[in-house]
């Protein structure tokens, strides 16, 4: 029987003539869930990936930055690329580079954060997936540049990349010309490699060996979110609320199976004992060979937390953990397939989500000789009923978003302060 893959590269090169306009690109398992997600959105909703930096007031240059951003559109495949579903089959269509850069005025007793949260509620589906955003308060003296992704364009592996091309290329005042076609050609033909590269990676991690294994891993995982009703959010409440820590970063960091097994007295905490809740987390990088181009790679891997267990059986989870990565490239979807075919009724809705960040791996935004300062904009909505992000630098910053339309605050903070209490760490602030 055929996998997952392989039936997706037949229908795209039954699509992909090379005669057509526009121009046609295969997407990885990654890409494809996204595309997947939205789909099955109601609003159509894309998941975004924003960037925030504050900047002295007057600093950035609008036509000098969007000179700048639609360069790297014209540079990178996937920044100019608009996901779309022809014939059943996902796909990246190419077009022009058409980067906005959107001043979002602020009416006086509103704040920057306030109008990038409502510019980012009205992102419309069609459209550059990279767009810039300048918000800047009546009196204040910075401003804030919001650069923004569709999640289809990138992973925690091209932001560095992004933010540092952006500042060079503003710094060199890209021209109408755009890059060198030869430079452009070339990206182009190294970006289509790597998905293809992605896919045969995907391909042999689907398996029937692979199948069996996600199936017997996750029979027993039943997403929790759709029994729990709370009461709606009074008006005027932020549509998610937050809950962090700062503790001091371990010599070798946070081992992520702790962090994993820390997620099970969280899980607990919001829906009870007994029940295998279904956790994603990012995983892998660009396959063996390929150039490291900018795209979105990373798949997710689901982690089964039992919420019976005792958190202590960390070594438990640190073995199955390794089991986990020999099978991470089998593709979400085939993950999803996997665990149906072995009797879960799991649709393939995540219950909380966990990333890790290397905070020092990102260069800080420079415009012109000016360097932005990255900050952070609460409430924004979040796509699942739960997120967890750990933050590593000088020290460890620990961070838990809900969204209040399915949790209340109450609940999730004390599951929250389970899951910092499973870390060993002090209690939390909350936000």
């Amino acid at each position: 029987m055929l996998s997952i893959t392989s039936q997706y590269l037949a229908r795209f090169r039954r699509l992909d003539s090379g005669d057509g306009a526009p121009a046609l690109l295969p997407v990885t398992g990654a890409q494809r869930r996204f595309v997947l997600v939205r789909s099955l959105d109601r609003a159509g909703r894309p998941d975004l990936v924003p960037m925030f930096f504050a900047f002295p007031r007057g600093a950035v240059d609008p036509v000098r930055l969007a000179a700048a951003a639609n360069h790297l559109a014209a540079l990178h495949p996937v920044l100019r690329g608009r996901p779309a579903v022809l014939r059943g089959t996902p796909v990246l269509c190419l077009e022009q580079p058409d980067v906005p850069v959107t001043r979002v005025p602020c009416a006086p007793g509103q704040d920057a954060a306030d109008v990038l949260r409502r510019a980012l509620s009205d992102w419309t589906p069609q459209g550059s997936p990279l767009r810039l955003f300048l918000a800047r308060e009546p009196e204040a003296a910075e401003e804030m540049l919001a650069v923004v992704l569709d999640h289809t364009a990138c992973d925690g592996q091209s932001l560095a990349r992004i933010v540092e091309e952006l500042g060079a290329a503003y710094d060199e005042t890209a021209g109408a010309d755009g890059p060198d076609p030869a430079d452009t050609a070339a990206e182009l033909a190294a970006y289509r490699e790597a998905v293809l590269l992605q896919l045969d990676a995907e391909e042999r991690a689907s398996s029937p060996a692979a199948m069996a294994y996600w199936g017997d891993r996750l029979r027993a995982v039943r997403e929790q979110s759709p029994v729990l009703r709370p009461k709606p959010a009074a008006p005027g409440t932020l549509p998610s609320g937050s809950a962090e820590l700062r503790m001091p970063t371990p010599p070798g960091g946070v081992p992520f199976p702790e962090l994993l097994d820390a997620c099970r007295p969280a899980a607990r905490a919001l829906y009870g004992p007994g029940q295998v809740v279904p956790l994603g987390y990012p995983w892998g990088g660009r396959p063996p060979g390929a150039a490291p181009v900018l795209g979105c790679f990373l798949n997710t891997v689901v982690f089964p937390a039992a919420t019976g267990q005792a958190p202590a059986a960390a070594e438990a989870t640190a073995n199955a953990w390794w089991d986990d990565l020999d099978r991470a490239d089998t593709p979400f979807d085939a993950v999803v397939h996997a665990a149906r075919a072995a009797g879960s009724d799991w649709s393939g809705r995540l219950d909380g989500m966990l990333t890790v960040d290397e905070a020092r791996r990102r260069p800080p935004l420079h415009l012109g000789g000016v360097g932005g300062r990255e900050v952070h904009i609460d409430g924004r909505p979040v796509r699942g009923p739960f997120a967890v992000s750990v933050t590593q630098g000088h020290e460890l910053h620990l961070r838990m978003v809900w969204d209040r339309s399915v949790l209340g605050d109450h609940i999730a903070e004390s599951a929250f302060a389970a899951l910092a209490d499973a870390l060993r760490a002090p209690a939390p602030t909350a936000g």
